[in-house]
């Protein structure tokens, strides 16, 4: 049975691996219900981001506006925005229509190194944005940009504090990922920060050696976005989240030239 509705405000991967796409099967897999308004598109494989195409702000309002109207979701994941109108133009539209269970991916780098941001929204992305989510979930370099530090301020030791001083831009909580983590090479280990009640928990996994982890982002906020659309506290959102993101880049499928996707089945044996 299909239970919760997620709002997914994101760019399109036409490769499939990340982006909306990734979104939209990873709601699915985990049994929730995904609705779209698309911020951008991108032609895209696995080997690149070869153009970006922003989606007009009055285009972006007409689709957010089409869904909550009509499929009023029960948690909203933001993904690329791609410039800082936009980051603010949808932060608007979350606070004057109070959606709740809001999970900010700061997404800015795609997997290939391309910028998926302007460097002018970061900015916006902490002032506008952050404040109101109820998880942000920031890799090593966004969770670097967005504190204005270097990426060797983040080793395995220093990841709490880092935490704390990431909950101070305004979220209710902070996922920091551990995947580029460097002085820890045998696991991920992914931190995650109660702000209110500042306390810390930490999730890990055996780090898994491939180059086939595109989308993974995407994938891992938006199973925690279904899992809070389906009545889930986010410690639990977060450990079911982990799981799937464990499975969905150890049954990768090995596609493509470059940094392939992630198996977005992987409790299911294709026929």
């Amino acid at each position: 049975m299909v239970r919760g509705k997620v709002l997914v405000v994101a760019g399109s991967d036409s490769g499939g691996g990340a982006g909306i796409q990734a979104d939209i099967k990873t709601c699915l897999a985990l049994g929730a219900f995904a609705t779209t308004a698309i911020t951008a598109l991108t032609a895209q494989n696995t080997l690149g981001v070869h153009g970006v195409h922003p989606t007009p702000l009055d285009f972006v309002d007409a689709q957010i506006d089409a869904v909550v109207s009509d499929l009023p979701p029960d948690a909203v994941k933001t993904g690329m925005l791609a410039n800082a109108e936009t980051v603010t133009r949808v932060a608007s539209a979350i606070k004057s229509r109070a959606l709740k269970n809001v999970v900010v991916d700061t997404v800015m780098i795609a997997k290939g190194g391309a910028s998926l941001l302007e460097t002018d929204a970061i900015g916006a992305l902490r002032g506008a944005l952050i404040p109101l989510a109820t998880v942000i979930t920031p890799n090593v370099p966004e969770a670097a940009a967005l504190l204005g530090m270097d990426e060797k301020d983040f080793n395995r030791d220093a990841m709490e504090s880092r935490c704390r001083e990431l909950g101070k831009l305004g979220c209710a909580w902070v996922l920091l990922k551990g995947g580029h983590v460097v002085d820890d090479l045998a696991s991920a280990t992914d931190h995650l920060y109660d702000v209110r009640n500042d306390l810390m928990r930490s999730f890990t996994a055996p780090r898994i050696t491939t180059h086939n982890t595109h989308g993974t982002g995407c994938t891992f906020a938006s199973a925690i976005a279904a899992s809070l659309a389906q009545g889930m506290d986010v410690p639990s959102a977060v450990r079911r989240a982990k799981a799937y993101v464990s499975a969905a880049i150890a049954s990768n499928p090995g596609f493509g030239s470059g940094h392939g996707p992630l198996n977005h089945l992987p409790f299911y044996a294709a026929s």
